[in-house]
């Protein structure tokens, strides 16, 4: 009893103490406009338990661009204009080159992630190895046979459900197929059962992904640090220990067979070895290397690994499905689309990834889906070091959002910007200035990829991907979509466009679907060979 007296009594002189240096030492800033904050926890009662993305873009509209936040003890800035993202991500890019790292960051990710590692020679160099041995033109070639046989495996699934007139949730079986992808490409694993080790590394990005984008009070307010008041570690430790175990098993397996390998390894099989290697036995090779410019440890192994399958799984699954979506609640854009998929490709083979390049239109649905739906609603970074922008002094280790979402939406650069309208990307329809915009970082308007040196490493994966998986899609088939009110067919508005919390800002509710054959001619051309997985 005599203890919790003392304890409280030290909060009772601390916390004002700390309210006190942090007003002092606001007034010698002149920091952007703020809303009214409440004590100790500052803004962070307008955050909890809402999108964030959202609530940056409502605060943003009353008190302007560039607005300042205190989330518990962590100053924070706000960006949603065009000019400030390019301030921020490009022209003072060095001074906001890192990212803030969270408990669940540096447990989950080994304290070793490439993602929220500073910038410097280790991101430097996961940066080249990634673009040449993972994401690189030469890789994207090389496993295209891949992309192709999971989008057709995706596609069966979809006929053998059409057959029985069963419903289909295409959420998971977008997650499946984009998980196969990478998997296959880093790891030579895909899903073949409910207890496959794809399959457990897919559940476990999802989880991971939740948990990152979830609000951790120990994070932000500094005297809650070290408790854990929504027994938020819990979950974290019971994610880690089921990752760290899969990953184990993994890389141990590999070892195992890479000593075989070179046991039996003869001077006729040295050609065929490059052709087994994927991205697990290049860092294993780094690893192995006393030579290397960075020794990887085990860890980075591991965290690099949840990396790039949190990045190409729930990402690219989530665009398709957002993509799928906004179709099925546009008919006239998804009839036009059909009219130029069925005109460049005809009605008697499947899209290729070699067909997207002569589609135009398709090329601005995805463009129209990203602006809409970016993967990432808020691009995070943190400030290394204090600084002017437009004339306002960013404190350093601030954090920094800059709203993706909001300025995909903001009014003063997007006609009608909460318009799923694909035309405004086609040069057809110059008057609104949207035909030379790409996605590629360069375009402060529509950033669904980031910018600068931290931005996503998979863009061209990922194009190649999100087109070709849309376009076969609604080139096969029309959908019946499965509501809490029963079944209905493709009408305005039928799919709910609900979003929920997380690092990629999902929708709310899976999409689930009967699918229905559109071109009869196409389906001997669907008929699986052998048994679909």
């Amino acid at each position: 009893m005599i203890l919790e007296l003392k304890d409280s009594a030290i909060l009772f002189i601390v916390i004002p103490l700390a309210l006190i240096f942090l007003l002092r030492n606001r007034s010698r800033l002149r920091l952007p406009p703020s809303p009214p904050g409440l004590p100790i926890i500052g803004h962070l009662h307008l955050i909890v338990g809402t999108l964030p993305h959202q609530t940056f873009h409502n605060l943003s509209s009353r008190y302007g661009p560039l607005i300042y936040l205190r989330l518990g003890s962590v100053p924070a800035i706000v960006a949603s204009n065009p000019e400030l993202a390019k301030e921020f991500l490009m022209t003072n890019e060095l001074s906001f080159s890192t990212r803030k790292r969270s408990i669940a960051v540096d447990q989950l990710t080994y304290k070793a992630s490439y993602a929220f590692a500073h910038y410097g020679p280790y991101s430097k160099f996961i940066k080249r190895l990634s673009s040449s041995e993972l994401v690189g033109s030469r890789m994207i070639n090389r496993f295209l046979p891949v992309r192709t046989k999971e989008l057709r495996y995706f596609l069966q699934l979809l006929l053998s459900k059409s057959k029985v007139g069963q419903s289909v949730n295409v959420s998971q079986e977008l997650l499946k197929l984009t998980n196969n992808t990478i998997s296959q490409m880093m790891l030579s694993i895909r899903c073949s059962g409910a207890d496959s080790q794809a399959d457990e590394a897919k559940n476990l990005v999802r989880e991971v992904t939740e948990l990152f984008g979830e609000f951790n009070s120990s994070d932000f307010i500094w005297f809650c640090k070290n408790l854990d008041l929504q027994r938020f570690r819990k979950k974290i430790d019971h994610v880690h220990r089921r990752y760290d175990g899969l990953l184990e098993k993994i890389i141990s397996d590999r070892e195992l067979k890479r000593k075989k390998r070179m046991e039996e390894k003869t001077n006729d099989q040295g050609d065929d070895e490059d052709d087994m290697r994927d991205f697990l036995d290049i860092m294993l090779d780094v690893m192995e290397d006393e030579n290397s410019e960075i020794r990887l440890t085990r860890d980075n192994i591991k965290a690099l690994v949840l990396d790039f399958l949190t990045a190409a799984t729930d990402t690219t699954a989530g665009g398709i499905e957002w993509a799928l979506a906004e179709l099925m609640n546009h008919p006239k854009v998804l009839e036009k689309a059909r009219q130029e998929i069925d005109k460049v490709v005809g009605t008697n083979r499947i899209v290729q990834e070699s067909d997207t390049a002569n589609l135009p239109y398709i090329q601005a649905i995805i463009k129209e889906t990203l602006r809409l739906h970016p993967p990432i609603p808020v691009v995070a970074r943190k400030s290394v070091e204090a600084c002017k922008i437009n004339g306002y002094d960013i404190p350093a280790n601030a954090i920094v959002f800059v709203n993706v979402w909001s300025i995909g939406r903001h009014s003063g650069y997007w006609k009608d910007p909460l318009e799923f309208r694909p035309e405004r990307f086609l040069s057809s329809n110059g008057t609104e200035g949207a035909s030379h915009i790409d996605v590629k970082g360069q375009h402060f308007q529509l950033l669904p990829f980031g910018s600068g040196r931290r931005g996503c490493l998979g863009i061209s994966l990922a194009m190649q991907e999100l087109p070709t998986a849309v376009a076969a899609t609604i080139q096969y088939f029309d959908f019946k979509v499965v509501t809490p009110d029963g079944v209905k067919s493709t009408a305005e508005n039928v799919v709910d466009m609900t979003e929920r919390n997380g690092l990629t800002s999902p929708r709310a509710h899976d999409l689930v679907c009967i699918p229905v054959p559109r071109l009869k001619n196409l389906l001997n051309v669907l008929e699986p060979v052998g048994e679909i997985i």
